[in-house]
């Protein structure tokens, strides 16, 4: 018998790398990968991916500025070179992220994704293989709106923990979300004291909903459920689009072979009996709906929290380099 993970693409679903860590991605095949501020950050940490950070730093000296503009500088290089390097991997996207403390500003979100871009096109990489990841925020999905709409740029919003962003994601025509899965989890076992199994998993549950909202109505955005704490939650959502695993559970989907049959089907979705809604055009409805989901808010606001502390941790290593 094949291997779970193998069993897992042959429902459908396009297994996607989180990490960036990008030595160990080659083992598991995947088509894309993913990165994040607290992914580059572990790895910049990493003896081996010295030599990326020198670069970035080099990079940054050699540029105009003041301290604190080489230091933004350094860290945009960085995350491109990672992404490079992942590119080399992967034969189809990387997501890099924009910093996080633009979450709640769409016009410097969309100026750091076309920074990035340019950056990316400077070392030959074309922008079809790039998806720039912005935080799920009212602000982020606009962004992103315009960067689909006026500059062709794909998108991927992440961070996101409910129906309401994900119907107003897919109004904006992004290219894909990164719904949580694990995140949920988190915060109903903190909240009601007991575990679950993983078919009343309310992170499994949250992604299946928006599955099944995007295939009823006809969304293209692709659907790509992200943050797992177990394999459980993966393979429950069998058939997704994409799924996008961190190496230590791709791991244990490759040395297993436990059956994986697929649990979600785009054409059982058009059957539903589901209620069409839009937000894309109503700032103050959105944000009513999704101040209802105290789970979703809390979320969002520790996310993009501790991203944006890992990157000033990231910056903070990159300055004292530079000074050096």
């Amino acid at each position: 018998m094949s291997n779970s993970l193998e069993q897992l693409k042959a429902t459908g679903t396009v297994v996607v790398c989180d990490s960036g860590d990008f030595a160990t991605m080659a083992k598991y095949k995947p088509q894309d990968a993913t990165t994040n501020p607290s992914l580059i950050l572990a790895a910049s940490k990493k003896p081996e991916y010295g030599a990326l950070l020198d670069a970035a730093i080099a990079e940054a000296k050699k540029g105009p500025g003041s301290p604190e503009e080489k230091v933004d500088a350094a860290l945009d290089y960085l995350l491109v070179q990672f992404g490079k390097k992942i590119l080399e991997i992967v034969p189809g996207k990387v997501s890099t992220e924009v910093d996080a403390a633009l979450s709640f500003d769409t016009k410097a979100s969309v100026d750091k994704a076309l920074h990035i871009i340019q950056l990316y096109e400077a070392e030959g990489i074309s922008k079809d293989r790039i998806l720039i990841k912005v935080a799920s925020t009212w602000e982020g999905i606009k962004a992103a709106e315009i960067l689909q709409r006026d500059h062709g740029i794909n998108t991927n919003l992440t961070l996101m923990f409910s129906l309401v962003q994900a119907i107003a994601a897919a109004e904006a025509g992004a290219f894909l979300i990164s719904p949580f899965v694990g995140r949920i989890l988190d915060w109903f076992k903190a909240s009601t004291k007991k575990d679950y199994s993983k078919e009343e998993d309310p992170g499994v549950s949250s992604v299946k909903a928006i599955y099944n909202y995007y295939k009823k109505f006809g969304y293209k955005t692709i659907v790509m459920g992200a943050s797992f704490r177990n394999t459980g939650e993966i393979t429950e959502l069998a058939g997704c689009d994409y799924l996008t695993i961190s190496p230590n559970l791709l791991e244990e989907l490759l040395n297993s072979t436990e059956p994986v049959p697929q649990k979600l089907n785009a054409n059982g979705a058009t059957n539903l009996s589901l209620e069409k809604k839009t937000y894309i055009n109503n700032e103050a409805n959105f944000r009513f709906d999704f101040n209802e989901d105290q789970m979703a808010v809390e979320k969002l606001r520790e996310g993009i929290s501790k991203f944006a502390a890992d990157a000033v941790t990231l910056k903070d290593i990159i300055k004292k380099k530079l000074s050096q």
